[in-house]
């Protein structure tokens, strides 16, 4: 995700993509009438999902452990039971390589009319530049890539094998998330490109949607939840499209216990998948990403560099989030 140094850039961003669109009218959520039936989220499914993907070493694009991993996830998509397509192409990143990228698209009810989105980034960080250490190799990324895939993981077991909401629901695993300039990248592009060599795979999906006219009532992107001790602030972007979700989910997370990982603070805008899934494809998304604004490293001290390990990883904390957007999924 971009740096918060950049701060200008990533309001120009958003300005400029929110230009581009017509105005998007928020889906106003409304209340269900009464609880309805929740499935258990297992944590420790979860975190078995999790070190699976570490497992496989760093998912760095045109790597062998990013083809293995992309093929471990639609194996198991496709053991949940899902309708699952791969969306492969080629993008080019900031120093001009051809990555082979492959979002995964994960269907369950196809033929429902109204439609949940969740998401998740799949790949990790091609070096460690946040490091003082070994920072030209490339980081394990259990949190930030693994996390939300595993969350998203233990709901699909959860869907095949108890019952399902009632409304679709739709899976993406973006890829190319992570291949933005590195810390020190001094060829800085010109002030009024356009070029966002962040969030590859959500760009390009929301330009070539796996169905053309797909839409969904609204998505919810999952981004480093599994950490120890981590705090989920109201993001910016995530307000501005879609405040009566990010309500909704915030709420939820506090009605089932999980308040110390919710927290009812707001935060500035974040440029992450959701940007383009929100103004280009057109659909309120919200982010829910481990960060602090309030804090020296923002996105914790791990980030982007390689203790970002299963150290650092907290089945409690892959519980608190899988449970709530589970609980809002099923509420619908």
């Amino acid at each position: 995700m971009k740096k918060f140094r950049q701060q200008y850039t990533i309001i120009g961003i958003i300005a400029l993509l929110a230009a581009c669109q017509p105005n998007q009218s928020e889906t106003v959520a409304t209340e269900p009438t009464g609880p309805r039936y929740v499935p258990n989220f297992n944590a420790d499914s979860a975190y078995a999902y999790l070190k699976a993907q570490v497992d496989f070493g760093p998912r760095v694009p045109n790597s062998a452990a990013h083809r293995e991993c992309r093929d471990y996830l639609v194996s198991k998509l496709e053991q949940f039971g899902a309708q699952v397509q791969l969306q492969s192409f080629e993008a080019r990143a900031y120093d001009g390589t051809m990555l082979d990228l492959s979002n995964i698209i994960a269907s369950y009810q196809p033929k429902k009319s109204k439609r949940i989105l969740l998401a998740a980034h799949w790949d990790t960080r091609p070096y460690a530049d946040k490091d003082s250490v070994r920072a030209e190799e490339p980081i394990l990324g259990a949190n930030d890539g693994a996390s939300g895939v595993a969350v998203l993981l233990e709901m699909a077991r959860v869907m095949s094998q108890d019952s399902l909401p009632d409304v679709g629901v739709d899976i993406i695993f973006f890829d190319g998330e992570d291949y933005g300039e590195p810390e020190d990248y001094d060829e800085l592009q010109p002030e009024n490109s356009q070029q966002v060599y962040w969030c590859l795979g959500s760009q390009y999906w929301a330009k070539n949607k796996h169905e053309p006219r797909y839409s969904a009532y609204y998505g919810i992107l999952l981004d480093m939840v599994g950490a120890k001790n981590a705090t989920f602030y109201r993001e910016g972007v995530s307000r501005q499209a879609a405040p009566s979700i990010v309500k909704r989910i915030w709420d939820a997370g506090h009605q089932l216990g999980h308040g110390q990982y919710f927290i009812y603070k707001d935060s500035p805008d974040i440029v992450d998948d959701h940007v383009y899934v929100n103004y280009q494809a057109k659909i309120p998304m919200v982010n829910i990403i481990e960060h602090d604004p309030a804090s020296e490293f923002y996105f914790a001290r791990y980030h982007h560099t390689h203790a970002d390990d299963m150290n650092i990883i907290s089945r409690e904390t892959l519980e608190a989030v899988g449970e709530t957007v589970m609980y809002v999924v099923y509420q619908e």
